[in-house]
């Protein structure tokens, strides 16, 4: 069982139907992240160059064989932050900044020995965001990422030239106590341990064949 696989309980996530509020019992003070702004672009880059650092195994066998890049976390890594608050935008600010998008690489080395490597994919973001006002506990800002190559060339340099697809959300967040309703605690469904069910054809069969009479032809 989940909370999605014919759980009956209206102690679950889930749609609601009937009165919203039938059930609400109580305020909760929950500590959570508060989004103030947030912000996507997905853009494609060209001809960008990966550096190869940590080769598993180590020390391949050049000409390496690009097979793919991918990124293995959401999270990006932010430098060079500037944060410029807009005079006739209240509120508003440009925020400036260079985000890491870490990627493992896989190749084939010349003797066809398969390995992953680490490198990044960087990124400048120059954008309009929100920002509140300054307060004891600090803003932040974040980056969640992404990033897809499929096709590589290598160079003799020990070096990949990718064509990257990338996605940056930026994010300014803090993590605050807040105050929300609540309907109590979840009512947990037991698991359903995974099973291929080969047998269940066969368990389906009778235990005995029917009998049947002989029919006069």
């Amino acid at each position: 069982m989940s909370f999605f696989s014919n759980f009956q309980s209206d102690k679950c996530p889930g749609s609601i139907s009937g009165n919203p509020l039938n059930g609400m019992c109580e305020k909760v003070c929950i500590q959570a992240q508060k989004i103030f702004d947030a912000c996507i672009k997905q853009i494609q880059i060209e001809n960008y160059t990966l550096t190869l650092e940590n080769n598993v195994p180590a020390n391949p066998t050049y000409p390496l064989t690009f097979i793919s890049a991918r990124s293995l976390s959401s999270s990006g890594n932010i430098t060079a932050l500037n944060i410029e608050r807009l005079p006739d935008k209240p509120n508003c600010a440009r925020v400036q900044a260079t985000v890491s998008i870490p990627v493992e690489v896989a190749y084939t080395d010349a003797n066809g020995v398969e390995g992953v490597a680490q490198s990044a994919i960087s990124v400048s973001e120059d954008v309009l965001l929100y920002v509140p006002a300054p307060s004891i506990m600090p803003y932040r800002c974040t980056a969640e990422t992404s990033a897809v190559c499929a096709e590589g060339v290598f160079n003799a340099n020990g070096t990949f030239t990718v064509n990257a697809c990338i996605t940056v959300i930026l994010k300014i967040s803090i993590d605050v106590e807040i105050l929300v309703p609540s309907y109590g605690y979840c009512a947990i469904p037991p698991a359903q341990d995974y099973s291929q069910e080969v047998c269940a054809g066969f368990f389906e069969l009778p235990l005995y064949p029917q009998q049947k009479n002989c029919s006069k032809q």
